[in-house]
C-alpha cells in the first residue's frame, strides 16, 4: 500500500465534513441534554428542601380562594381551613399509594369540598382509598359531619401527561386533580385555584387515609446527566477514531 499524496489526503479531509458537522450536531444535543438535566437537579433539590420546610412550619389560614395564587410560590405551602365538607360532591380520582415494600396499592383519591363560611370552597383531598372502598357506603364512618379544620399541603390544579387517560366527566372517571373539571362537573361555585393535600390526621373507620403526599420525591437527574455526558464522550472517542484511521489508512496500490 502507498502513502497518502497531498490530493488524496485533501480528499479525505473533504470526506470528514459532512460526518464531522453531524457529530457536532449531536454533540451539542448531548451537553445540552447534560446540562438541563443538571439544571433540573438543582430545581428539584430547591423544590425538596421547599416542601420539607413548609412541611415543619406551622400552618397558617389557606390564602383567600380569590387572591393572588401565585402556584410556583404557594404551592406547598402548609395551612390550616375551617369549614363543613359537601360529602354529596365528592369525586374519586385514580390513583395510586405505597403499600408493602415493592408493590403499590391501586385506588382512589378523595377529593371532597369544603365550604366555608364565606360561601367559598375549597377541593380536599382526604386520602387514599382501596379499590374496594371506593363506594362511600362501604365506607360510612369516613364521613365526616358539621364544621371540621383540616391542615394539608397547598396544591396546584394537577396537569395531564402523556401517558395519563383523559379524564371523562360524563362518567365521573377522573385521572387527574382537574380542579376547574371538577368544580364545573359538580355544580361548585366560587371555587378555589388550589387544593388542599390533607395531613395524616386519621379519618373516622381509617379512610381515606391521608398524608400521602411524599417529600421524597426522585431526584435522578444527576444520574441522568452522567448518562447524556457519557453518551457524547463515547461519540467523540468514535468519531475519534474513524477519522484517524481515515487520515492515516495507507492509499490503495493503483491498478497496473
Amino acid at each position: 500500500m502507498a502513502a497518502l499524496s497531498s490530493t488524496e489526503r485533501g480528499e479525505r479531509l473533504r470526506s470528514l465534513l459532512a460526518p464531522g458537522i453531524a457529530t457536532l450536531v449531536c454533540l451539542a444535543i448531548l451537553i445540552g441534554l447534560g446540562t438541563w438535566q443538571l439544571a433540573r437537579k438543582g430545581e428539584k433539590e430547591a423544590l425538596i428542601a421547599r416542601i420539607v420546610e413548609r412541611s415543619r412550619a406551622e400552618p397558617p389560614a389557606a390564602p383567600p380562594p380569590f387572591g393572588a395564587w401565585d402556584a410556583k410560590a404557594d404551592e406547598f405551602r402548609r395551612v390550616r381551613v375551617t369549614g363543613t365538607f359537601l360529602h354529596d360532591k365528592e369525586t374519586l380520582v385514580h390513583g395510586l399509594a405505597p403499600g408493602e415494600p415493592g408493590r403499590a396499592l391501586q385506588g382512589f383519591y378523595v377529593l371532597t369540598p369544603l365550604k366555608r363560611d364565606d360561601g367559598t370552597t375549597i377541593l380536599i383531598n382526604r386520602g387514599f382509598v382501596p379499590t374496594e372502598l371506593q363506594r362511600p357506603a362501604d365506607r360510612a364512618a369516613a364521613q365526616v359531619s358539621g364544621e371540621t379544620t383540616v391542615t394539608g399541603m397547598l396544591r396546584a390544579s394537577e396537569t395531564r401527561t402523556m401517558f395519563v387517560p383523559e379524564s371523562d366527566p360524563a362518567r365521573d372517571a377522573w385521572f387527574t386533580r382537574d380542579i376547574p373539571g371538577i368544580a364545573a362537573a359538580k355544580g361548585l361555585t366560587r371555587v378555589a385555584p388550589y387544593l388542599i393535600e390533607a395531613d395524616a390526621t386519621p379519618n373516622p373507620g381509617g379512610w381515606p387515609r391521608g398524608g400521602q403526599l411524599r417529600v421524597d420525591l426522585p431526584n435522578n437527574h444527576l444520574q441522568y446527566a452522567f448518562t447524556w455526558f457519557g453518551i457524547a464522550l463515547c461519540l467523540i472517542g468514535v468519531f475519534s477514531v474513524f477519522a484517524w484511521r481515515r487520515l492515516h489508512e495507507p492509499a490503495e496500490p493503483k491498478a497496473g
